[in-house]
Order: C-alpha cells, then structure tokens, then sequence
C-alpha cells in the first residue's frame, strides 16, 4: 500500500514536472508583436515643456511617457483599480480568474474580466478583442510571455502609452493634456480617477460626449481608492464634487513654423528641443493677432527675438493666424526674402564710427537728395535739415544714413554684412538703398 502511494507521487510529480516544462514551451514558443510603440514627434522649449507635438502615422494622438512622470496617486489608483496583485503575478492572476469564473455562473453573465494589467497590454499591442475564449487564450499567452522578456516598469510604460482614451487619444499623456490642459505630472484625485475609468469603455465613457457615463465610472474608481485606503471620505466627495472636463482642449502648437521646420530637417528624431522660451512666445503669438486682428488677410506679421550675448533664438512668429491646413498664415516671413530697411541702420554708424567719418555729435543734413536714380524718403515724409547723428538714429531717418552709406561705399557695408554673417541678395531696383 505504502509503496503504490510513494509510486503515485512520484508519477504526479512527474506528469507536474512534465506539465510544466511543456507549459514554459508553450509559454517560449509564443510569437509576440512589435514591442517598439509609436509615439507622437514632439517638439519642446528651452524649459522642456511642450511647444508642440503631431499625430502618429494613423492619425492618433500617443505621446511617450515614464511612470515616473506620472502623478503616483494615478498609478496607486490604476493598480488598485485594475490590478492590485500586479508586482506579484508571472502576466495571469488565478485569484482574479477564479473570481470572474464564480460572478459569471453565480450571475449567469459575464461580471467582471479577470484581466491583468499585462493581459490588457497584450491585447492592446494586437488591438484584439476580449469577446471570445479563443481571444483570452491568446491574451493570457502573450501576457505570459511578456511578462518573462520585459520588467514589470516596462509593462506598465506599455499600458500607459496605449491605454484607449476616446476618439484619437492613446496614453495617459494625450488624455491629460487633451482633457485637462496639463501634463499628468500632478493629477487631482477626481483627474486621476477618471483617467483610470475612461480606458474600461472608451467611447461611452467619453467625458466630451458622455459626462454623466465618465462621472458615474469616476466616482466608482474614487469608492474603490476609498476602500483600498488611499483616499479618506473627505477626499472623495470632493473628488466627487468636479466636473467632468466637457470639451476637449486642443493640442499645444506653439512656434509653429519653426516647430515645422525642425522637425522637417531631421525627420527621423523623435524630440526636438528649441531655445525658444514658451512663456515669451504665447505672448508674442498673441500680439501679433491682435496686430492684424480687422485688418484684412493681405496684412501679415513676423517677429523674432534673439538673445543678444548668446545669439539663441527666444521666440519666432512667422505669421499671425496660422492653421495646419495651410488656409491662413502658412507663409513663414521669417525667411522670407525682404529688405532689412531700418536693421542696418545702427550697423551702418558703427562701421562710419570705425572709420573715422563720423561720430554722434556729427551734424547731418536731412534735406530732399538724391542719388543715381534714386531719391530716398523718411518714412513720414518730412525733413528735420541739420541734425546730430545720434538723433537721425533715434528717429530712423533714412535720408542721412544713405548719404553715410554712400561716403563708405556699398562694397564695404556688403562686406561687413557677409562677416556678420548675412547673406546680402541685391536685386538692383534701388541703387544706393541700403
């Protein structure tokens, strides 16, 4: 008797041992899809913050994203909500299958998944569904497999940058920034709940088109934080308490021709990092609308603004209005092909003050001359006769600094401007203009 015993033991321990080897077969021998996600190409100011970013090849909104530039809170709630054996499971929890097995004979329906977070994963990476036995096979398996090539940080990284958000959006970071304007650094715990709500049923949990489905699901994830102890009563009213967000926000698109061109001249990179300073070019953006605001679309307007010691570019306005379907304010004017007209001016008394023609006690004439066939003007058409220099570069006079450039020769002021690094173009329509 004894012996029959030990021999049954040995031969179920055998067949465990052979179940298992087979099973990590099963496991190794899985084809596994690309791994590689693509995000969106993002282009970023000085400070690193975001000046714009494009959709990815089919026209989704995926930006990249760590965990740990992620609010916490999120996470925490996410996995309580989702996951909470997540560190300890190998991809499948048979605790939460076992569950979802018992609701769905108790119930006569279908409760609750029994999905992990990696399970989820897999069937986002194959954009699969979760309908039928022979889809959650797969999703266990891929799961499974995952979990044996990739950490547990790398997983989550996976779901954060797929998880579906409604429409176009993909990742926690398009829907925070979409939905609330923000990066998900810092969430509100009302913020955080919803972004671990919507992706269970992403379109009629929509919060722009089915607020009161996204705040219904919301306020469940705050119960749940509050019975997981992450969150007092207190807290969760109110969470409860906000709104849903009811309109998405558009994208940032900050700098938009240089945004463009950056991206244009290295089209393989995946973040561009400009010295342009966000803050200072919203601002600039905004007066150079209103300086063509009622004005009519024939009037445009660019704007650049350098750092004078280091030469980096700080802003940059192509033209006011622009729209990405190229209607309005496609035309980048910053290089465009213009006269510098005024520029050269205070380029123009620095080379006559090296040379010794002049200095700003020297008198000028500012009277009606001409030169060749060319008779300059000031701009508001009047003549102040015998002036200081200084004073005819105060006032951007353009009669006395043509008569200075015609003293040093225009040979010498195309020089200078090659060794400052110009590249003058003379078109020959006015002789002597500078």
């Amino acid at each position: 008797m004894r012996a029959r015993w030990i021999l049954g033991l040995a031969a179920g321990l055998w067949l465990a041992a052979f179940g298992r080897d087979r099973l990590d077969d099963w496991i190794d021998a899985t084809v596994l899809p690309s791994l590689v996600v693509e995000t969106s190409v993002e282009v970023r100011d000085r400070h690193g913050d975001l000046l714009r970013a494009y959709t990815v090849s089919d026209g989704r909104w995926r930006l990249a994203v760590l965990p740990d530039e992620v609010d916490p809170a999120y996470v925490a709630m996410l996995l309580a909500y989702e996951d909470k054996r997540f560190y300890d499971h190998a991809g499948v929890d048979p605790r939460s299958l076992l569950r979802a097995v018992a609701q769905a004979a108790w119930n006569g329906r279908v409760v609750s998944g029994g999905s992990t977070l990696t399970m989820q994963v897999a069937r986002l990476l194959e954009e699969s569904g979760t309908g039928k036995v022979s889809g959650k096979l797969r999703q266990m398996r891929v799961a499974l497999a995952l979990e044996r090539q990739l950490t547990k940080a790398q997983i989550l990284q996976l779901y954060l940058h797929l998880a579906p958000f409604g429409g176009n959006l993909e990742g926690v970071r398009a829907a925070s920034i979409s939905y609330f304007g923000k990066e998900p650094r810092r969430l509100t715990p009302a913020e955080a709940a919803l972004l671990v709500a919507i992706p269970q049923s992403p379109e009629s949990r929509r919060p722009d088109r089915a607020a009161d489905r996204a705040e219904a699901a919301r306020n469940r994830v705050l119960a749940r934080a509050v019975g997981a102890g992450m969150l007092d009563s207190e807290a969760a009213e109110a969470a409860r308490s906000e709104k849903v967000p009811g309109l998405r926000k558009p994208f940032p698109a900050f700098a938009p021709h240089l945004a463009d061109r950056a991206r244009g001249d290295d089209p393989t990179t995946g973040r561009h990092d400009l010295t342009i300073d966000r803050a200072l070019q919203k601002k600039l953006e905004r007066l150079a609308l209103d300086a063509v605001e009622g004005r009519g679309e024939q009037l445009q307007i660019a704007i650049v603004v350098a750092d004078h010691a280091s030469g980096e570019i700080l802003a940059s306005v192509g033209s006011a209005k622009f729209t990405a379907d190229r209607r309005l304010g496609f035309l980048d004017m910053t290089r465009a092909l213009r006269s510098p007209g005024s520029t050269l001016k205070p380029l123009v008394y620095g080379m006559a003050f090296d040379e010794g023609l002049a200095h700003p006690e020297t008198l000028v004439e500012d009277r009606p001359m001409v030169f060749g066939t060319y008779a300059p003007q000031n701009f508001d058409r009047l003549y102040r006769g015998t002036i200081r220099l200084r004073e005819a570069l105060q006032m951007s006079l353009n009669i006395p600094v043509v008569a200075i450039t015609e003293a040093l020769g225009p040979a010498k002021l195309i020089s200078a401007m090659g060794k400052a690094g110009m590249k003058p173009v003379v078109s020959g329509n006015q002789p002597g203009s500078p």
